[in-house]
């Protein structure tokens, strides 16, 4: 007789099943790391190609955008609730690795998929992706995560606010701790606002459209759109907000480059600039920044209804090309070229109006990129400070006295905005100029909490806008 226990027959090995959804998101993840690639980049190309293959319906595509997006704003908190339910330090966890679980914890805590279905969905995706071996680790955090919500983690793993007030809302709103402290600065005030505004950043931003003048109107947009897909802009009489997402380039507007894609603040910028009083001739136009070329299409058509010349420069080609391609079909004259706005071709005074919409850290235009937020270091301000002086330096240079330069940028730090136009005004690093500041906040009638002036400042939480500054100065000798 036979007294050895049976074994059970093994289970048979079964293939990860491939989800087509999460498996997108993750593709887009990876390239952000590992590319220092743009979601708002990468993902529309890799959608597209799962259109067409006939693996995504609306919602699959809806449902892939937010766990990018998702998965990145949220990447701070994330980080420390993984690294409060793991034994080893979190840099010690591959990449990939991480990028799954906090796809998994995205799922987990910030949306409504049901428990189990985000922890088998992610188990399965670490299959697919990591292997058997990590998915086991995969499967034993996130059922960690599990144990408590969203805000009882951040109870849990944020110091309290009286103790380290920027360390506490650096976890609790997932921003680097830098750049909380830099917010803070260049708002002013107390808790409640900084909230506000960070809370904003994690917010997604809609789809604004912008009807260039003498080529395309609002009335158009919202008829394209629908009235149940169509909003009036907050501020900008050219805006039409896109209510319920979509898109844009299926508008045959948009495809004319008669209409494009266009922040409220950035078109407000513009306008300011075109709309600023200067003393005689109005006849020549520069934008000394402008690639990808939003704001210069709006200053063209701007500049044409006056009988004006534009000439947008770019240092850049890839991103003239994109310029040209913005200004396509402007019925005025307008002339695109690459040309370096520190060492420029044309001669001094040659302009009545100057844009120069400088390189900057992007700390405005944390919603529409949260992977900045993570990518972007205190020092690199340092890197950007020269380019931006000289070329604000050699903007005023260029525009004739009594003519108006615009210095911009989506940048609310200090020491890329107001600092950097008192240093080329005293002369600092370089030799003073004779200009004067203009007051931009009556350019701007419609919109409130601008400050004390004379420069402008847009924020996502007062204003609705990626946090554009614009500063207007006009020469005087």
């Amino acid at each position: 007789m036979n007294d050895q226990p049976r074994r059970r027959p093994a289970k048979p090995h079964r293939r990860p099943k491939k989800d087509p959804v999460r498996f997108l998101a993750f593709e887009a993840l990876r390239a952000v790391d590992e590319r220092d690639a743009y979601a708002n980049l990468v993902l529309p190309p890799l959608l597209k190609k799962a259109r067409a293959k006939g693996d995504f319906d609306g919602r699959d595509a809806a449902l892939a955008t937010e766990l990018v997006y998702g998965t990145l704003r949220r990447q701070g908190t994330y980080d420390a609730i993984v690294a409060a339910c793991i034994d080893r330090p979190l840099r010690e966890v591959d990449p990939p690795v991480l990028d799954v679980l906090n796809m998994g914890v995205h799922q987990l805590l910030g949306t409504r998929i049901p428990t189990h279905a985000a922890v088998s969905a992610s188990v399965e995706l670490a299959r697919v992706v990591l292997g058997e071996g990590r998915a086991k680790f995969v499967n034993a955090v996130l059922r960690k995560v599990t144990a408590h919500d969203l805000d009882g983690w951040v109870e849990k793993v944020a110091p309290p606010y009286d103790e380290d007030a920027e360390d506490h809302l650096a976890v609790v709103h997932s921003h680097p701790r830098w750049i909380v402290s830099a917010l803070w600065d260049a708002l002013g005030g107390g808790r409640a606002g900084i909230e506000d505004l960070l809370e904003a950043d994690n917010e997604r931003p809609e789809v604004t459209l912008v009807a260039r003048p003498g080529r395309s109107t609002t009335e158009e947009l919202v008829k394209a759109l629908g009235e149940d897909n169509s909003l009036p802009g907050r501020w900008s009489p050219y805006a039409v907000r896109m209510a319920e997402g979509g898109e844009p380039g299926a508008l045959e507007a948009v495809r004319e480059s008669r209409a494009g894609v266009q922040d409220e603040g950035s078109q407000l910028v513009a306008a300011a600039l075109a709309a600023a009083p200067v003393e005689g001739r109005d006849s020549r136009w520069l934008d000394g920044c402008a690639g990808p070329g939003g704001k210069a299409a709006l200053l063209a058509a701007l500049a044409a209804e006056r009988g004006a010349t534009l000439l947008a420069a770019e240092k850049q080609p890839h991103r003239a090309r994109l310029v040209e391609r913005a200004l396509a079909g402007n019925p005025g004259p307008y002339q695109v070229i690459t040309a370096d706005g520190t060492r420029p071709p044309w001669l001094p005074g040659t302009f009545d109006r100057i844009l120069m919409d400088v390189p900057c850290s992007g700390l405005g235009a944390l919603r529409r990129r949260p992977e900045s937020r993570w990518r972007r270091r205190a020092e690199d301000l340092e890197a950007f400070a020269p380019l931006q002086r000289g070329l604000l330096r050699e903007a005023l240079k260029a525009v004739r006295v009594g003519g108006v330069v615009g210095y911009a940028t989506c940048s609310p730090h200090l020491a890329e905005t107001r600092v950097v136009v008192e240093d080329v005004l005293k002369g600092r690093g370089g030799e003073p100029v004779e200009a004067e500041w203009i007051d931009a906040r009556p350019l701007m009638p419609e919109v409130p909490a601008l400050g004390e002036g004379p420069d402008i400042q847009l924020w996502p939480h007062l204003h609705g806008t990626d946090a554009m500054y614009l500063a207007l100065l006009r020469r005087t000798g």
